[in-house]
């Protein structure tokens, strides 16, 4: 079965599980030649138990990061923040008090990506996160079509070490950035994260284009 069939029968069991028709544009072919990157702040890092603290997000076109077309949303959690989440994203009771409830939250975020692809890092985790509120919300995931920037840049270190690669690849953001001479932006949020993965997705395709 090839890549555009599958992904058409995707599509086709997606519409028939939507509960809410008004969100059919997520399954609208995209012709934007556009990207989503984006990036979540959570409670935990188990997202079968974490809740959505922030969502940040910015447009990738012709491989250029849009910075002016981006999307920060604070959502306030059901439940109270945790000491060891206040470790790791920084975010206070008092930073999420007056956030967004998290389905409003997620209906931007829907209408801000509509169809176009995602990128992120270690997006699995992201995208799990935000699937666990849309399943029970409108009975399906994101579909769109997602790239990892951890996986592009494992497979461009592998291939430039060659007989060199010894097993190990550093894929921490902080080294990634480093490796690839990009500046680490001092703020941690969601917005900061989703802007450095943008710029480490826009490099490692840069790179990956064929020398005259």
């Amino acid at each position: 079965m090839t890549f555009a069939l599958l992904h058409g029968l995707k599509t086709a069991i997606g519409r028939r599980r939507l509960k809410d028709p008004a969100y059919g544009f997520l399954f609208e072919p995209d012709t934007s030649g556009e990207l989503v990157c984006f990036d979540c702040e959570t409670s935990g890092l188990d997202p079968t138990t974490a809740e959505l603290l922030s969502i940040g997000a910015v447009v990738i076109k012709d491989n250029r990061v849009l910075a002016s077309r981006r999307l920060e949303l604070i959502v306030r959690p059901e439940r109270g923040i945790g000491a060891d989440a206040i470790k790791i994203n920084r975010l206070r009771e008092m930073d999420v008090a007056d956030g967004l409830p998290v389905r409003e939250a997620l209906d931007q975020f829907l209408h801000f990506i509509g169809s176009r692809p995602l990128v992120g890092y270690y997006l699995e985790f992201d995208v799990a996160m935000v699937n666990k509120y849309l399943r029970p919300w409108l009975g399906v995931g994101l579909p769109n079509r997602q790239t990892d920037v951890s996986a592009l840049y494992y497979d461009s270190r592998v291939k430039s070490l060659g007989t060199h690669y010894n097993g190990n690849v550093d894929l921490r953001l902080h080294s990634i950035l480093q490796a690839l001479a990009l500046p680490e932006r001092e703020a941690h949020d969601a917005f900061n994260d989703a802007l450095m993965t943008a710029l480490v997705y826009v490099k490692l395709s840069e790179d990956a284009k064929p020398r005259d």
